[in-house]
This record gives C-alpha cells, sequence and structure tokens, in this order.
C-alpha cells in the first residue's frame, strides 16, 4: 500500500510522536511506500522513509500552529494519491485519525461555570481548539489509543471511534532476562542496597502524574527515583524535606536509557489522575517490575489488580499498596505475570493491527460499505 503518515515530530520524546514513530517503522519493515508530512524528523528514523517537509508557521501559538499545519498538509495532498492517509494530529484529509488526547471539553470539567462560559464563549483560542477537533473527529475511520480515551470522546464529543489499538512495547528492549542480568551492578552504581525497595516514577509533567501524592507515600527505607524533567523542582524539594525524605529522593532529569532504570526498579508506579495511556508502564511490565496505575490512566485496562500489577483510585491508597509489595514472593508473582501481559501488547501486534485495519478500508473504496 501507498500510505502518508500525517505527524508534526517524527520523533521519539513525547507518547503520540513515539506511537506514530513505532507503527510508521514497521509498516515500512512489512513492504508499504511510506510518505512522511512532518515538520520536525528525528534523521535516524527515516531511511527508507519519502519526507515531506512542512512549513512551521505561527509558532507564537499552539493552536495556530496546528491550525497551519492542517492547512498545509491538506494543500500538500491536494494533487496526490495514497491508498491510505493515517494522521497522528488534527488535520483535515484523513482516512484514519488516531486519537491521542482527550477531548477539549474534558479539560474543562472540573472549572467553575464561570471560567467554563469564558472558555467555551469568549475565547477565540477555544473556538480553534473545537472547530481542530470537530474536523479531526469527522474522520472517515477513527483509532483511540486506549478504551478509557475511547470512552471520553465518545461521551463528550458524541462521536465513538471505531476501534482501540493501545500502544506497544519493544520487548527486545525491555525484557525481564536483561533486567535481572544487569540488576546488581545498576543497583551498586546508583547505591540501592539489596534489601531496600526501590521506586520508580517516569514522566516529565509531575503534577498531572500525580508525583505530589507519591512522595509522602513512601515507607520507610524505601527509595524514590524520579525521571523526568518535570517542573516546580524547589516544590518538590521542600516536599521531599517535609516528609523527612531527604537522601532517599532521588531526581534524575531526563534518561536515554529507561531500562536501566527498570532494572534497578522493583516497583513503578503511575498515579495520575487522568492519563491517555501510559507507556512507561508497559515498558516496566516487560522490563519484570511490578506496577502500580491509577484507574484514571488508560493502561489499567490491562491490569488485572493481583494477578498482573495493582491498581488505586486515589493516592490516598499507595502507602498501603507499597507497604503489600514489601514480600518478594508477592512481588516475583505480579512481575512474573506483568511480562506475559506486555508480550500480548508488542509494537509489532499494533502494527499489524493497523495493516489490517488498512486492508479493509482499501477494499472498502472499492466494495460497497457493509465490507468494512
Amino acid at each position: 500500500m501507498r500510505i502518508a503518515i500525517l505527524i508534526k515530530r517524527f520523533v521519539t520524546t513525547g507518547g503520540a510522536e513515539k506511537y506514530a514513530v513505532e507503527i510508521t517503522r514497521r509498516l515500512l519493515l512489512r513492504g508499504h511506500e511510506i510518505h512522511l508530512y512532518a515538520r520536525e524528523v528525528d534523521p535516524l528514523l527515516i531511511d527508507g522513509i519519502n519526507v515531506h517537509q512542512v512549513p512551521n508557521r505561527l509558532t507564537f501559538s499552539s493552536v495556530l500552529n496546528s491550525y497551519s499545519f492542517a492547512k498545509d498538509v491538506a494543500v500538500m495532498l491536494e494533487h496526490e494519491s495514497f491508498d491510505i492517509i493515517h494522521s497522528h494530529e488534527k488535520a483535515f484529509l484523513q482516512d484514519v485519525a488516531t486519537l491521542h488526547t482527550f477531548p477539549y471539553l474534558q479539560g474543562m470539567a472540573h472549572m467553575s461555570p464561570l471560567k467554563k462560559f469564558d472558555r467555551l464563549y469568549l475565547s477565540p483560542r477555544a473556538w480553534l481548539h473545537l472547530y481542530l477537533e470537530k474536523k479531526q473527529y469527522q474522520t472517515p475511520y477513527l483509532v483511540a489509543g486506549s478504551s478509557s480515551l475511547q470512552a471520553d470522546i465518545a461521551l463528550y464529543s458524541g462521536t465513538q471511534p471505531q476501534q482501540v489499538i493501545t500502544p506497544g512495547v519493544d520487548t527486545n528492549e525491555f525484557s525481564a532476562t536483561w533486567s535481572q542480568e544487569h540488576r546488581a551492578g545498576i543497583r551498586q552504581a546508583q547505591g540501592i542496597d539489596d534489601g531496600q525497595l526501590l521506586v520508580l516514577f517516569a514522566g516529565s509533567d509531575f503534577r498531572r502524574k500525580g508525583l505530589d501524592g507519591l512522595i509522602p507515600a513512601l515507607g520507610d527505607d524505601m527509595q524514590l527515583s524520579v525521571v523526568g524533567r518535570g517542573e516546580r523542582h524547589e516544590h518538590y524539594q521542600r516536599l521531599v524535606a517535609a516528609h523527612g525524605l531527604t537522601g532517599r529522593v532521588h531526581f534524575k532529569g531526563l534518561c536515554d536509557q529507561m531500562r536501566e532504570q527498570y532494572a534497578a526498579a522493583d516497583i513503578v508506579v503511575l498515579p495520575a489522575r487522568v492519563e491517555a495511556f501510559g507507556m512507561v508502564i508497559l515498558e516496566a511490565m516487560a522490563a519484570g517490575c511490578v506496577v502500580i496505575v491509577s484507574q484514571g490512566a488508560g493502561v489499567s485496562a490491562l491490569i488485572k489488580p493481583g494477578e498482573n500489577g495493582l491498581t488505586m483510585g486515589s493516592t490516598e491508597e499507595l502507602p498501603g499498596l507499597l507497604e503489600s509489595l514489601r514480600d518478594p514472593l508477592v512481588r516475583d508473582k505480579l512481575a512474573k505475570n506483568a511480562c506475559m501481559t506486555a508480550a500480548e501488547h508488542t509494537w509489532d501486534k499494533a502494527a499489524e493491527a493497523y495493516e489490517c485495519l488498512f486492508e479493509r478500508l482499501v477494499a472498502a473504496k472499492k466494495d460497497p460499505p457493509e465490507n468494512i
């Protein structure tokens, strides 16, 4: 098939971007002709891909920047012919749109009535956001990145995405075998004693992902590694000191080698109130870690509490959940089952799902609609 891919940034930093890269490169390996429409590309990721550079306009406004991307790509596609146009952005001419973010109105759910009125009726920026979102939801075929995302889009927009294809994991890069082989050396280099439980938090939006609730939940002699750029570092340093955790919480910044962090960790926690998916959890499961996930994260749909991980309704449950994992036999059972779950959700399987979908849609362009 001749496939066009629309994504602003073809890089591996960012959830939607990584999803697009992993799926696109696997479609390429399956023999399809790939044309990439993007503003920014990692040169190491585009071998064999036909790149079409999209201008980067109106950078002073994120929503105008998104609008200009949609308009520019539409012009570039006007005289092209593709079997499938697959967009990971808010665009206009795609056959398939993969939805990576919650609806705009969902973000207003907890606002006061006055603020909602101001946002909906007095903000041109909001009008443009809603216009772009409406155009995106008019795509003939919508794919949601998680079942919770699918449900929220249906609730707030009245449009039901036809399919869920979750992010995957590369089990060659992240594996329990690799973690076990390198664990002792990595923990020794990090200064973590054998008997200490190391908890890992990974994400660059500390507040939204729930770091405020995780730090106070640490039990005696537990260590916490925080990976990600984050924000409000002084606030979190004060929070650490206020709970007597100085020397036990380690802010590591951005990290290129996440599998080393997983190898060192015993437990990986994602306490976000809302998260479209949470790829870090699937990677941690493949790497042999025990995971604790908030029920507001899309990845929680893969968790069977007490079998392959633990879930929580609020961060108030975290201290008890962490204490329950002091038993190494409990951790071993959960980690083993987590690995098996991860093996069922690889990027290869996700790419195969897209390939099957695209083949159905191409056939439907030639045959009656009931064949979709």
